[in-house]
């Protein structure tokens, strides 16, 4: 079975990123979000806030394609 990385269009809340995320590795979307939250101050907000921005915009969106 071939698995893809998707943006998902059912499990979002603000572009799907992190809810495609977690269907691909079959996480709770939940849980990702919240690791995602508390992660970004340590990163000093950039590094991943820029990675998130990037892959919502690299990302397809799940069922376009």
């Amino acid at each position: 079975m071939d698995k893809k990385l998707f943006r998902s269009s059912s499990n979002k809340m603000v572009s799907g990123v992190l809810g495609g995320i977690a269907e691909y590795f079959n996480f709770d979307a939940t849980i990702l979000r919240l690791i995602f939250v508390i992660a970004v101050p340590f990163t000093a907000v950039f590094p991943l806030l820029f990675i998130y921005i990037a892959a919502s915009i690299i990302m397809p969106i799940e069922g376009e394609i």
